[in-house]
C-alpha cells in the first residue's frame, strides 16, 4: 500500500506542477468553464491515497464538484444546456454516453461507457483539463450542466450535485421516506448533514442522527438543519435510544453514510420490520458479517446507494436557491490550488488538529 500511495502522490504532484494549454477550437458540443470553487469530495483523498484504483485514471486532475462561469461554448452545447458565455453553472460529475441501455432508460449513472470528471479520464487525454482542481475545466459532450443564480454563495453551490443531490437520491428516491416517517442517519459528515436536509424536505416525522464524541459541532449543526435527535454512539446505547424515541417501532428508514462496517451491521438493529436500510458508505471492500437471515425474517429492504442523477439534482438546485438552510456554513476549510495537497490531507483526516465538515479549493 505504501508503494501505491507513493506512486499516486507522485502522479498528483506531476499534474499539479504541469501547465496545460487552454483548449482551442472547441467543437459545437463542447465548452470551457472558469472554475470559481471546487469541493473536495470524500473520494478525492481516497484516490489520493491509492485506495480507489478503479476510479483513478492516472495521471489525474482531481475535482468533480465545481461551480464556475462559462467562458466559451459551442452552439450545440449552448442550445442543449440553455446557457451562454458568462452564465454560472454547476456540473454533474459523470459523463454518460447517452446511447447504451442504461442511458436510454434514464439510469445514466450506470452507463456502460461511463466517464467522469476528476476520476475516469487521465490528464494525458486531450484537451487535458478533465478535473476542477485548476483555473479552467473542459466540459465534454453529454455532460450534466445546470445554470445557477449569480447570487448563490459558492460554498452552497458546490454542494448541489454530489452532496445535496446524493442525499435526495438516497433518502427520497431510494429510501422512499414518506411524510411523518422516522429516519436514522448514521454519520454526521457532509453527506449525513445533507441527508438531514433531504429528510426535512420529505416531511420526516423524526430525524435521528448518530455520530461520535468528536462530532459535537457537527451534531449541533445537524440540529440547526432540522434534526430532532442527535445521538453519540460512544456514550449511549443507540438502539435503546431509537426504540424509546420511536415508541418501540424503530426507524422506517436507516441511511448509513459512515463507511464503517460496524454501522452497517448496526443498521439492522435500528430499522423496523419491513423497513428500509440504505447503505451508501464505502467500506474499502471490507467483508461485513451481516446475518442475512435477519434481513429475510424481518423482510427488510437492503438498498445500496452510490450516486445521483438529474431527478435529484433539479430539486437540489431549488432547495439550495431557496436559502431555507444555512448550507454555506458546511464549508469549514478553504485552500488555494497551491495547497491542494494539504486540502486532500485535511479532508482525508490526516491532519490531527483539523476536523472539517467540508473542504473546498479556490483557484
Amino acid at each position: 500500500m505504501a508503494d501505491v500511495r507513493a506512486a499516486v502522490i507522485e502522479d498528483v504532484r506531476k499534474v499539479s506542477v504541469q501547465s496545460f494549454p487552454l483548449p482551442t477550437n472547441l467543437g459545437p458540443d463542447e465548452a470551457l468553464l472558469k472554475v470559481e470553487m471546487v469541493g473536495v469530495c470524500g473520494s478525492d483523498p481516497a484516490i489520493y491515497k491509492g485506495k480507489m484504483k478503479h476510479l483513478a485514471a492516472m495521471p489525474l486532475i482531481p475535482g468533480h464538484e465545481p461551480v464556475g462561469h462559462i467562458v466559451e461554448i459551442g452552439e450545440a452545447a449552448a442550445k442543449r444546456y440553455g446557457v451562454s458565455v458568462g452564465d454560472r453553472v454547476v456540473l454533474e460529475p459523470t459523463i454518460p454516453c447517452g446511447q447504451c441501455y442504461q442511458c436510454k432508460v434514464g439510469d445514466y449513472r450506470f452507463c456502460k461507457h461511463l466517464r467522469g470528471y476528476g476520476s475516469f479520464v487521465p490528464s494525458t487525454e486531450p484537451p487535458h483539463l478533465w478535473g476542477a482542481y485548476g483555473e479552467y475545466m473542459y466540459i465534454a459532450p453529454n455532460s450534466g450542466v445546470h445554470k445557477v443564480s449569480a447570487d448563490m454563495p459558492a460554498e452552497a453551490a458546490i454542494l448541489i450535485c454530489a452532496v445535496i443531490g446524493n442525499a435526495l437520491q438516497w433518502v427520497q428516491n431510494l429510501g422512499d421516506l414518506k411524510i411523518g416517517q422516522s429516519i436514522v442517519i448514521e454519520g454526521a459528515g457532509q453527506q449525513g448533514l445533507a441527508a438531514v436536509v433531504a429528510a426535512r424536505e420529505c416531511g420526516a416525522g423524526q430525524i435521528i442522527v448518530t455520530g461520535l464524541g468528536r462530532d459535537a459541532r457537527r451534531l449541533e449543526f445537524a440540529q440547526r438543519l432540522g434534526a430532532d435527535y442527535c445521538l453519540d454512539v460512544e456514550a449511549q446505547d443507540v438502539v435503546a435510544a431509537v426504540r424509546e424515541i420511536t415508541g418501540g417501532k424503530m426507524a422506517d428508514v436507516v441511511l448509513d453514510v459512515t463507511g464503517s462496517p460496524e454501522a452497517v451491521v448496526a443498521s439492522l438493529d435500528l430499522v423496523r420490520p419491513q423497513g428500509t436500510v440504505v447503505s451508501a458508505g464505502l467500506t474499502g471492500n471490507k467483508a461485513i458479517p451481516l446475518v442475512v437471515d435477519r434481513i429475510v425474517a424481518r423482510e427488510i429492504r437492503f438498498q445500496g446507494a452510490f450516486s445521483h442523477d438529474i431527478r435529484a439534482v433539479l430539486p437540489a438546485i431549488r432547495i439550495v436557491e431557496s436559502g431555507r438552510y444555512p448550507l454555506a456554513e458546511m464549508v469549514t476549510h478553504r485552500y488555494p490550488i497551491e495547497q491542494a495537497d494539504l486540502a486532500l490531507r485535511v479532508a482525508g483526516g490526516e491532519v490531527p488538529e483539523e476536523y472539517p465538515i467540508k473542504v473546498v479549493i479556490v483557484p
